[in-house]
């Protein structure tokens, strides 16, 4: 290997040393995370089953909740550490992932370390949060009650935390819309032009998404996801109005001079 080549080869290595220690350190905290979630196993799964509660055939003692494998009760415990392990830990991680690749960006786009750290992991819980208090327990109820007691519902406890938890991390990253268009918007992608002419796909797209998130014919049910998800859309277009990038001096002129 020439010298021109050794040289050209040792940026590409630095990088990945520097993904390789981001990696290793992200991991660190989720495993600290989920250690201490872990000893919380029992609370959590209790909270996983407060939407039943809203059923009136859990009320009436005839919804049984059970594991059906020997390894399920250790599964699940897992399971959950991992989730609300990731939750707690999602601020550091995303702070690993902006120092990675704050060096490749100008010194005024870094300030928006902290914004983008707090943001994504504030909008990630208060989504999950937003579907767990307000969407899950009428999703529950209606599912559980919708032949009013012609049967007898055994739910599985490993499936049934698992449509959950798949329900409310969808609804964590649905509120990340904002923060992504914000992020689009500062590296050139996206602008609130092209977003605002794109409300009619944005509509369709939030429609279908409210459609797989809820598994419930219920409009009701339905419209409780997609209104959010399409108020979540025009925030994000009014972010990336604020945000938007101004063009160069240059260009100023040019528009100036030409009208």
């Amino acid at each position: 290997m020439t010298k021109g080549a050794e040289l050209k080869s040792a940026p590409l290595f630095d990088h990945l040393d520097e993904l390789r220690k981001r990696l290793i350190i992200s991991v660190v905290f989720l495993a600290i995370a989920m250690a201490i979630t872990f000893q919380y196993r029992v609370q959590l799964i209790e909270l996983i089953k407060m939407p039943l509660h809203n059923s009136v055939m859990f009320q009436e003692g005839k919804v049984q909740v059970v594991t059906l494998n020997l390894t399920d009760q250790f599964m699940i415990s897992l399971t959950l550490s991992f989730w609300a392990g990731l939750a707690i830990a999602l601020p550091l991680i995303l702070w690993q992932v902006w120092a990675f690749v704050a060096p490749g960006l100008y010194p005024g786009e870094r300030r928006w370390a902290l914004p983008f750290i707090i943001g994504a992991g504030v909008a990630f819980l208060t989504g999950a949060l937003f579907g767990y208090e307000l969407v899950l327990p009428a999703m529950v109820k209606f599912l559980l009650d919708f032949l009013g007691g012609a049967v007898t519902p055994i739910l599985g406890l490993g499936n049934y935390i698992g449509q959950v938890t798949t329900f409310l991390v969808a609804f964590g990253l649905a509120f990340e819309l904002p923060i992504l268009a914000v992020i689009l918007t500062k590296i050139g992608i996206v602008n609130h032009v092209m977003l605002r002419k794109g409300w009619r796909f944005a509509l369709v797209a939030v429609m279908v998404a409210a459609a797989v998130i809820t598994p419930t014919p219920d409009p009701g049910n339905m419209m409780l996801v997609a209104v959010p998800l399409y108020a979540l859309y025009e925030l994000g277009v009014l972010l990336s109005r604020v945000f938007r990038v101004p063009p160069p001096a240059e260009e100023i002129e040019q528009s100036i001079l030409g009208t």
